[in-house]
């Protein structure tokens, strides 16, 4: 009880109340979710389905409620992207040449800014501790954190890529491969950077010491998408390496 008072004292405290007045008894909207999801967390009767909805629902509605942690890795990945012709070459040939490898880069540095936001506010506010004290199975719960922030920062980079690719120039018979690659590849590196938050969460400056221990691990996620994109320009069999990503995919999860 303790624990859950700290809880909703912390983010009263950070949220406030729908009136803007931190005496009145009205609970903002993401406060009484919040309190919700203690309520299904704690409770013996509610199913493992039930709390994985509930944790992922709960993610989702704040993440809708700090829009900048949307923004901020889509806005990201679009200036990086940008950003390699102006550095590089405005050739159109030269740009085809290595458009695909700066989409899974811009990608890959998209999803590590995105990755500190990833267990910060549920360390900071002591609902991290409510997962572990959880009578469900951690993995779900933690699963359902790693899809929310999927949905939020990897599927928008996913979704735009073939947009970007034509500013880069890529052959337009590589806009659905592209397409495929970074919908089952960025959830490979959310699920890999939860690692290294998960490691690094307790630190105050974490950001170059997260980089360090997510970066080495994505490297063969960003080889074998890069390739298979380049495997499309070439008029070559994609089967060998979409079973990569997916067993990439399938180990990670």
């Amino acid at each position: 009880c303790k624990t859950i008072g700290n809880i909703v004292k912390n983010s009263c405290r950070q949220w406030g109340c729908r009136n803007g007045d931190n005496t009145s008894h009205t609970l903002s909207p993401q406060l009484a979710s919040l309190g919700a999801w203690i309520v299904i967390m704690t409770a013996q009767a509610v199913t493992t389905f039930q709390a994985f909805k509930a944790t992922l629902k709960r993610d989702l509605l704040i993440a809708y409620k700090r829009k900048n942690d949307m923004v901020n890795p889509f806005m990201f990945f679009l200036i990086v992207a940008s950003l390699f012709p102006i550095g590089i070459s405005p050739d159109p040939d030269r740009l085809a040449e290595i458009a695909s490898g700066v989409l899974w880069i811009s990608a890959l540095l998209a999803s590590l800014l995105a990755m500190d936001n990833l267990f910060r506010s549920d360390y900071e506010d002591g609902s991290l501790e409510q997962l572990l004290l959880s009578p469900h199975p951690l993995y779900f719960l933690v699963l359902a954190k790693n899809i929310s922030h999927w949905l939020v920062s990897g599927l928008p980079v996913a979704l735009v890529s073939p947009l970007v690719a034509y500013m880069l120039n890529l052959p337009g018979e590589s806009y659905f491969t592209l397409f495929i690659t970074l919908l089952i590849g960025t959830p490979v590196l959310s699920l890999l950077g939860s690692i290294g938050v998960a490691l690094t969460v307790g630190l105050g400056s974490r950001g170059l010491i997260l980089a360090v221990i997510t970066l080495p691990m994505s490297v063969p996620v960003l080889i074998a998408g890069t390739l298979t994109v380049q495997q499309t320009l070439n008029g070559a069999s994609l089967a060998g390496y979409l079973a990569i990503l997916a067993a990439m995919l399938f180990a990670a999860v």
